[in-house]
């Protein structure tokens, strides 16, 4: 006769199985999971103590200068550019004189003639002064050197003459110059104008060419 009162401590017991009496069954994805965490976390942390010593080194890279290609169009390829030219010489007097420009091209090494960007002619006078002729563009003849200037032509005398002109041809072994287009000066003797004019030996004597007109300021001599 079973004497167990339903509902006991030892009733109670015996509904369960007992734990120790089943074999313990794991994930196998579980475990898997667990083998790769295992290679993984240390080449992570690995990687971070890496960047932390080498961010510095790349940062700085920033202020470094890097390079990139040239864009070169189809022109520039065809022509020898150089920038800052500048070119010398000496006339017939050996009187110097140099001519320079933002930038020149010609198409050969050995090519005569040289297209000028924003020209400038300095010479020096037989009196140690000085003539400046600047314009938007020339092509200078490095043989024959003859420089031949075009547009706003401005000429500048450091005794206070300056003149105007859109076109102007000088030849720099000679000393002379020449235009054909209207222009315009003025300078301490007073003001002029003409249809050309023509410009011999760095100014011993200088033509008007066409209508000419010329204002003389009164009690003023020039230098």
């Amino acid at each position: 006769m079973d004497t167990t009162v339903p509902g006991s401590k030892e009733s109670r017991l015996t509904d369960f199985p007992d734990p120790s009496s089943s074999p313990r069954r794991l994930n196998p994805n579980y475990g898997r999971f667990v083998g790769i965490m295992k290679l993984l976390l240390p080449t992570v942390a690995i990687i971070l103590i890496i960047l932390v010593f080498a961010w510095p080194q790349l940062s700085d890279q920033d202020g470094r200068f890097s390079l990139a290609p040239v864009v070169i169009s189809p022109e520039d390829s065809k022509n020898f550019r150089m920038l800052n030219a500048r070119y010398t010489g000496v006339d017939r007097k050996r009187r110097p004189y140099a001519v320079t420009a933002n930038s020149a091209d010609q198409s050969s090494t050995d090519a005569r003639l040289v297209k000028l960007n924003t020209p400038q002619a300095d010479i020096l006078l037989s009196n140690q002064s000085w003539i400046a002729i600047t314009a938007e563009d020339g092509t200078y003849d490095s043989q024959a050197q003859i420089l031949e200037l075009v547009g706003n032509v401005n000429l500048f005398h450091d005794s206070g003459y300056e003149f105007h002109t859109k076109s102007a041809i000088l030849d720099l072994m000679a000393g002379d110059a020449i235009g054909q287009e209207h222009f315009s000066g003025q300078g301490p003797f007073g003001r002029l104008s003409a249809d050309g004019f023509r410009i011999h030996n760095q100014g011993e004597r200088i033509e008007l060419v066409g209508q000419s007109k010329i204002i003389m300021y009164p009690n003023r001599s020039s230098n």
